[in-house]
């Protein structure tokens, strides 16, 4: 499937979708909580049929790198980076989630740095961006420890579950990236096939 990605560390695997995961992507994306911090293309119940069509699109778009999370043999999430066009053709939108039993332990800031470093090792991107509702402080704590620099506060730039929120952009460019203290995770890059 795709490009083989496969990345591991002493805490979790980034690694291509695959078939078998769709019963257990079904059972930990089906979580009111991740929806509601989500987008709406993000179902909400997420059945079977969901999974099957987010594997089955993932493992055919050969632009993209959306990755599973893997913890000790089990799903825990989802990473990925979504590469622009046109005039943002060097810009990447990385986005993530982590099932519920996974909050809270600095998981998901190391795949954010994880992925960042692979990003910028591999493609000819010069900025990835994130855009977290603002309420998410979860969201935006895992940006900030990753490196990440707010840019801005888009004041009622999203309707979710029919109300008005505040966004955010979040965004790390590469020459940023190269004189952080996360630039020893370009190692990362190393790691994959």
């Amino acid at each position: 499937m795709g490009r083989n990605i496969y990345i591991k560390n002493s805490r979790f695997v980034l690694r291509e979708w695959q078939k078998e995961d769709e019963e257990e992507l079904a059972e930990l994306a089906n979580n009111k909580k991740i929806y509601d911090n989500l987008r709406d293309a993000f179902p909400h119940p997420y059945t079977k049929e969901d999974a099957k069509a987010y594997i089955a699109m993932m493992s055919a778009n050969k632009k993209d790198v959306g990755l599973a999370i893997e913890i000790d043999g089990k799903l825990a999430g989802s990473i990925g980076a979504f590469f622009k066009e046109d005039v943002y053709r060097k810009s990447a939108e990385i986005g993530y989630y982590l099932g519920e039993a996974y909050w809270g332990k600095g998981i998901m800031t190391e795949a954010v740095k994880v992925l960042t470093a692979y990003v910028f090792a591999n493609y000819d991107i010069n900025r990835i961006y994130a855009e977290p509702f603002a309420r998410n402080i979860g969201s935006r704590r895992t940006l900030e420890k990753a490196g990440f620099i707010l840019e801005g506060v888009l004041k009622q730039s999203v309707i979710k579950n029919n109300i008005f929120e505040d966004s955010c952009i979040y965004a790390l460019l590469n020459l940023q990236y190269s004189t952080t203290d996360i630039k020893n995770q370009r190692e990362c890059s190393k790691l994959t096939c």
